[in-house]
């Protein structure tokens, strides 16, 4: 999952949460659903960090450049 590109994973998500909202899953199966939402979530935060952080990094690399 952690290849799983960041848009495929909000789609995802929307389909778990889809599908909880419409009241038609199990205990079992929202349990599932839920763990496998938890996980989607911990990756489009790990891949928001890291875009966050090569950002900034882009920016200072330009910023010191135009000091040179």
């Amino acid at each position: 999952m952690a290849d799983m590109k960041y848009s495929k994973a909000v789609k995802r998500l929307d389909e778990i949460v889809a599908k909880i909202e419409s009241d038609e899953i199990d205990v079992d199966e929202l349990s599932e659903k839920v763990k496998e939402a938890v996980s989607l979530i911990k990756m489009c935060k790990q891949k928001i960090e890291k875009a966050e952080l090569e950002v900034k990094q882009a920016v200072e690399d330009f910023e010191d450049q135009g000091k040179a």
